[in-house]
C-alpha cells in the first residue's frame, strides 16, 4: 500500500511539472496576470503592466490586457519574458499545442515576435508576423509545427514575447492578450496537376523560373527578410515553388542579375492555393543606381483574390503597376499572403513577355538578319528605315541603342561574349518586332 501511495505521489509530481498553463490571459487572479514578467533590451526598462483594456469590444472584450511600452531608445528586440518553471509550466511543443494565437493592439504596424526556450538555454528561435491594423484588436497566428521534435521544443518552460519587434522613432504603446495554443487543423489539399505550360515564343520571354524556358539568373527566391519557408517540389514531374506560413517573401534579382524589362509588356505567373484568400504581387525597380533604397527605387503592389484549389494564371500588364516609374532596374518580387502568416501557395512559370506574344509568327516580318548566328557583323535589311534598333542579352540587359541611317544596319558582335541576344525593331509607326540573334 505504501508502495502504491508511493507511486501515486510520483505520478501527481511528475504530472504537475510537465504540464502547460494556458490560455494566457490577464484577468485579475488569472493565468497570466500573477506571472514574474521580466522586461529587457528596452533601455529605461518599463516594467509590464496589466491595465484595463483600451478599446473592450469586437474581437477581444477581456477587462484587463498587458500594456508593454516599447522605448525609442529600447532595442529592436526589447520584450518581454516568462520566470522559467514557475509560470506557463514545463511541457513539449507538439502537433497539439504548435499553433500560437495572440491578439495584439498597436499604434503602428511592425513585427510581432514570440519563441520558447528550455532551462538549460535551448530556444525555439523566434517566429514574427506583423501587425496589419492600428489601434484595433488583432489576432495573429504563430505556427512553430516547423520545430516540432527538435530538442528545443521538449521541456519548453519559458515564453518570450516581442510586441514591437522594429527599429522605432518614438516610445510605442503595445497591448497583447490571450495567448492560446491550438493543434494542427487538418491537411490542406495539395495540386494534382502541374500548372498548365505557358506556350509564348522563347524570343518574346524573359524567364524567372519556368521548365519550358531558359531561365535568368536569380540572386535568391527566399530573402533573408522574408516570412515564410520555401520548399522545392515536383508536381508530376514539373518544378515548383512552395511556400509555407507565408506572410510575404521576397525574390530578388540583384547586382549583375538586374533586369531590364522595358521590353515586355507582362508579368506572368502562376499560382495554387487552398487557403489564402489574398494574394498580392509587388514589383521594385531599384531605379539608376541599382541599389536598394537609392532615392530613386519605385514600387507598386497589386490585389488577386486567386480561386482556391485550382492554378490560376496571372497575365498582369505592366502598366498596371502605376507606380513604378520604371521597369528598365527590375530587382524584387515580393509574394504577400492574407490571411498573414499562415498562407500555403504553389508558385510556377514566373516569367515577364512581350505583348506580341502568340501573334508574332503570323505576321510577315518586313526585316531580315544575317548571317545568324555571327561571329562579329551580322546585318539587318529591311522595306523601311528603322527609327531605333536595341540589343538584349538573355537577361534583358539593354547592350546597345543603335540610331539606323537606311534601310540596312550593320551591328557588331565582336565584343559579345557568345550565346543568344535579342534585337527589339522600332519602326517609326510605332511599331517593335524583336528578333533572336546567336553569337558563335
Amino acid at each position: 500500500m505504501k508502495n502504491l501511495l508511493w507511486v501515486l505521489l510520483v505520478l501527481l509530481h511528475v504530472s504537475s511539472i510537465f504540464s502547460q498553463n494556458g490560455p494566457v490571459t490577464f484577468e485579475d487572479g488569472g493565468v497570466g496576470n500573477l506571472w514574474t514578467w521580466t522586461v529587457f533590451e528596452n533601455d529605461i526598462q518599463p516594467p509590464l503592466e496589466m491595465v484595463t483594456n483600451p478599446n473592450p469590444t469586437g474581437l477581444n472584450v477581456s477587462n484587463k490586457v498587458a500594456k508593454f511600452t516599447a522605448m525609442q531608445n529600447g532595442m529592436a528586440w526589447a520584450g518581454c519574458e516568462t520566470q522559467h518553471g514557475s509560470d506557463i509550466g514545463t511541457f513539449s511543443i507538439n502537433s497539439t499545442n504548435c499553433v500560437v494565437k495572440i491578439m495584439v493592439y498597436k499604434p503602428i504596424i511592425s513585427n510581432v515576435g514570440i519563441k520558447f526556450a528550455t532551462n538549460a538555454g535551448a530556444s525555439t528561435g523566434e517566429l514574427v508576423v506583423a501587425n496589419t491594423l492600428i489601434n484595433q484588436w488583432e489576432e495573429l497566428t504563430f505556427d512553430f509545427s516547423a520545430v516540432v521534435g527538435l530538442p528545443a521544443t521538449t521541456n519548453v518552460d519559458q515564453i518570450i514575447v516581442f510586441p514591437d519587434f522594429a527599429a522605432r522613432n518614438t516610445d510605442h504603446i503595445c497591448y497583447f492578450d490571450n495567448i492560446t495554443f491550438q493543434s494542427i487543423g487538418p491537411p490542406l489539399n495539395e495540386p494534382l496537376t502541374a500548372a498548365p505550360d505557358p506556350t509564348f515564343p522563347a524570343q518574346n520571354v524573359i524567364s524567372l523560373f519556368s521548365n519550358p524556358y531558359t531561365n535568368v539568373g536569380v540572386d535568391t527566391w527566399q530573402t533573408p527578410w522574408s516570412q515564410g519557408t520555401l520548399t522545392e517540389v515536383q508536381i508530376n514531374g514539373n518544378d515548383t515553388k512552395l511556400y509555407n506560413n507565408l506572410n510575404f517573401v521576397g525574390i530578388e534579382t540583384t547586382g549583375s542579375n538586374i533586369l531590364d524589362v522595358s521590353g515586355m509588356s507582362h508579368l506572368y505567373f502562376n499560382a495554387w492555393t487552398a487557403n489564402m484568400t489574398s494574394l498580392k504581387v509587388k514589383l521594385v525597380d531599384f531605379g539608376t543606381d541599382l541599389a536598394y533604397a537609392g532615392g530613386d527605387d519605385s514600387e507598386h503592389e497589386l490585389t488577386f483574390a486567386p480561386t482556391l484549389e485550382n492554378w490560376n494564371t496571372y497575365d498582369v500588364p505592366l502598366v498596371n503597376f502605376t507606380s513604378l516609374n520604371s521597369n528598365q532596374h527590375f530587382a524584387q518580387l515580393i509574394f504577400s499572403s492574407v490571411p498573414v502568416a499562415e498562407g500555403v501557395v504553389y508558385i510556377d512559370n514566373v516569367l515577364f513577355h512581350t505583348i506580341a506574344a502568340g501573334i508574332s509568327n503570323q505576321v510577315q516580318s518586313s526585316f531580315t538578319i544575317f548571317p545568324n548566328p555571327s561571329k562579329n557583323y551580322l546585318t539587318l535589311i529591311g522595306n523601311e528605315k528603322p527609327k531605333e534598333l536595341q540589343l538584349f542579352d538573355q537577361s534583358g540587359r539593354l547592350l546597345q541603342t543603335i540610331t539606323p541611317c537606311g534601310t540596312e544596319t550593320n551591328i557588331c558582335l565582336s565584343t559579345l561574349v557568345d550565346g543568344m541576344y535579342y534585337l527589339t525593331i522600332e519602326t517609326e509607326k510605332g511599331l517593335k518586332e524583336r528578333k533572336s540573334l546567336v553569337k558563335n
